[in-house]
């Protein structure tokens, strides 16, 4: 590895010109080096365009793609992946904050690492509300801001299949060519973290660095929050892609434990899905797992 090898931030944005600039400069403050930013605004309806564009007159060497319609998430990020330069990618909404370190922490996690095949490192982080006041952690620290619970690192693709070790995907690393082998995300699916980690977990390596990495915020039309909303169009979409992205997963299984922990999983979702009133969910999450009993 270089020294300090370059790495590409992409930040994407949808209506969330009140905090982008914030993000921004989140980015251009690193103490790290080497960074590459890629703006893609995915044809917001507030001032989003604007704002960025006004902005980055000031750093030339800022990538910025508007996009001429609303692509969502999946389709924006890799048009900008297409575009990076860096070794490692870094995945950051527009209503997110780097702290000052973040780079520098994820590429010494790289650096020193003992994993031979290590394809994405990760950390905590700090969630905050809309007006930038602290809330919680995503994994909960002790006084020393330390996790309480030890994470599972190396092959973590069983905890990734169950779903009961969570990895927070806002605070990944990720090497280029773990995209590049994996093809992106897939444009099919309403949101891309899950899928994601599944089939990167089930060929590389994940570390975890025991430090507050960046600031979540927590808006009311997140996505995190769509999961659970009772009869609404976006969780169904959701919760929906959820269940493809399962039905994808059980084709990469080799072991009756990986079966196990997908099983897990399932029944997770299906009592999401009775719980939101989807009910033709829950009959193919009954179909799939009678699928996966059967073989």
């Amino acid at each position: 590895m270089q020294d300090n090898p370059l790495v590409t931030i992409i930040c994407l944005c949808y209506n969330q010109e009140k905090y982008v600039l914030e993000s921004l400069f989140s980015v251009i403050n690193q103490d790290y080096p080497d960074v590459e930013l890629i703006i893609v605004d995915d044809c917001s309806t507030d001032n989003s365009k604007s704002v960025i564009k006004k902005w980055a007159i000031n750093f030339p060497k800022i990538q910025f793609i508007a996009n001429k319609t609303n692509l969502g998430s999946t389709k924006s990020f890799n048009k900008a992946l297409k575009k990076a330069k860096g070794e490692y990618i870094i995945d950051l909404a527009a209503d997110d904050v780097l702290l000052h370190n973040s780079v520098t922490s994820q590429i010494n996690a790289f650096k020193n690492t003992t994993y031979k095949n290590l394809g994405i490192v990760y950390g905590n982080v700090e969630l905050i509300t809309e007006k930038g006041e602290f809330e919680s952690y995503y994994f909960p620290i002790d006084s020393f801001q330390k996790v309480i619970t030890p994470r599972t690192t190396g092959d973590i693709y069983k905890s990734v299949l169950s779903g009961g070790d969570s990895i927070c995907s806002v605070s990944a690393m990720i090497k280029k060519t773990v995209f590049d082998h994996l093809n992106g995300y897939d444009e099919t699916l309403v949101y891309e973290d899950l899928d994601f980690w599944i089939r990167a977990s089930r060929i590389y390596d994940f570390d975890f660095i025991d430090e507050i990495l960046m600031q979540k915020r927590i808006v009311p039309n997140s996505l995190g929050t769509d999961f659970f909303k009772k009869k609404d169009s976006r969780a169904k979409k959701i919760n929906y892609s959820t269940y493809l992205i399962l039905k994808k997963a059980i084709d990469l299984n080799k072991t009756k434990e990986e079966n196990k922990a997908i099983l897990k999983r399932i029944h997770f979702e299906m009592i999401l899905a009775y719980k939101t009133s989807n009910i033709a969910l829950v009959v193919k999450y009954i179909l799939l797992e009678v699928k996966l009993r059967i073989h």
